[in-house]
């Protein structure tokens, strides 16, 4: 059990990584340090719908190769990131908030915790599929 931790420490790091970029982006577009276009948004959530492509496109063309605990955690990471970008950044294109608004700030940490989950297990499966050729 001790050596599939080993094996899978990137996953909870990256949430961990994900959890500190997402509260210091809230703080910062709460205290108007920074400040958010919505072109910005566009971006992110067509970034998510790329990878959400190409996510569809590998896994029809692989099989069963890959049947490991670590790569089913890496995959339940990447599509929460991918879908929680999906739908969050839809929320803040939808809905206008004012630049200095709580509920906008904190919804902002939001997308960018799942863009950052969706990162991180990104690089996580590159690390992965590095270590674990077969």
């Amino acid at each position: 059990m001790s050596n599939l931790i080993n094996k899978c420490n990137c996953i909870g790091l990256s949430v961990i990584t994900s959890i500190a970029v997402g509260v210091i982006a809230a703080v910062l577009l709460y205290t108007a340090v920074i400040t958010v276009a919505p072109v910005f948004y566009w971006v992110l959530f067509g970034i998510a719908v790329g990878f959400l492509a190409i996510a569809l496109l590998v896994s029809s063309r692989t099989g069963a190769a890959y049947n490991q605990v670590c790569l089913r955690l890496i995959l339940i990471a990447f599509l929460v990131g991918v879908l929680g970008t999906i739908a969050t950044a839809l929320i803040l294109l939808g809905v206008g908030f004012a630049a200095t608004s709580i509920i906008g700030a904190i919804i902002f940490g939001v997308l960018l915790f799942f863009f950052t989950l969706l990162l991180t297990s990104v690089a996580a499966a590159v690390k992965y599929f590095s270590v674990n050729t077969n």
